[in-house]
């Protein structure tokens, strides 16, 4: 039980990787608040974990909005108490030529990319400060690191994510908090899903695309989630700042468009 009394919110933990951590984290011991715009599945979630034996409370949020993200962060406190650990999950997937994006798209992308991993921390920051403990563990990707074409403005807000990770790291290391990010490749998760139904054969550009990892395969939530718990835990104690790479190798690899 590694996360006996902590407190977590996980942004967009209705599905997919946040969905897996909340899980996770709660198999743990840790409260759970499942900090997710839509309601519904936000709710299937906490309430299953509930169920199961867990606590977890569902709290809808729009994340890209800081009054929003403030008044979550007040229910946190009213319900379950001071926040020590922050998963900011949630993310959007906005790709194209650069020239084509439009103000609204770049607009979009960095409010729930960037500007929400910025409004959630600033929100957690002093009551994690107040008890000179917490840990913010972003979700970030490869994409902080390589760049494919004609994924525009996405990977330009996931390498501000990285930035935001390493300057908070700095500024809060002496004072008990510790900010790391994760960077997954190609998870099975619904962006992705939706990113392969784009294409005429969506099976076959699944299969091309594990093809590009060396283990050959697409990570799944799972994995992404062990990582976080082990980031979030006090056997990370030693670590901030840090961007893990979950990856399944292809970030060593030079690839062609995928």
């Amino acid at each position: 039980m590694r996360l006996t009394d902590e407190i977590a919110i996980i942004t967009g933990g209705g599905q997919g990787i946040g969905e897996a951590i909340a899980r996770r984290f709660a198999n743990e011991g840790a409260k759970i608040v499942i900090a997710e715009i839509n309601g519904e599945t936000g709710e299937k979630v906490a309430s299953s974990i509930n169920k199961e034996g867990g606590k977890a409370i569902s709290i809808p949020t729009d994340v890209s909005d800081s009054k929003a993200v403030d008044l979550m962060v007040e229910k946190t406190l009213d319900q379950l108490g001071k926040p020590t650990v922050l998963i900011n999950n949630a993310g959007i997937a906005v790709f194209g030529p650069p020239l084509e994006i439009t103000d609204e798209d770049w607009k979009k992308c960095f409010s729930v990319d960037l500007d929400a991993v910025w409004y959630c921390s600033r929100a957690v920051l002093p009551h994690m400060l107040e008890s000179s403990h917490g840990s913010i563990v972003n979700i970030a990707s490869v994409h902080s690191f390589q760049i494919i074409p004609h994924t525009f403005p996405y990977p330009v807000a996931k390498h501000a994510v990285v930035g935001l990770t390493r300057s908070l790291a700095v500024e809060y290391a002496p004072k008990g908090i510790r900010v790391n990010s994760i960077c997954p490749a190609y998870i099975f998760t619904p962006i992705n899903e939706w990113y392969f139904n784009k294409f005429p054969d969506p099976e076959a550009k699944k299969r091309e695309t594990e093809q590009l990892h060396p283990v050959k395969r697409l990570g799944s939530p799972d994995e992404v989630a062990n990582a976080a718990l082990f980031l979030a835990s006090s056997e990370a104690s030693f670590i901030t700042g840090e961007s893990m790479m979950v990856d399944g190798g292809i970030s060593l690899l030079i690839h062609d468009e995928v």
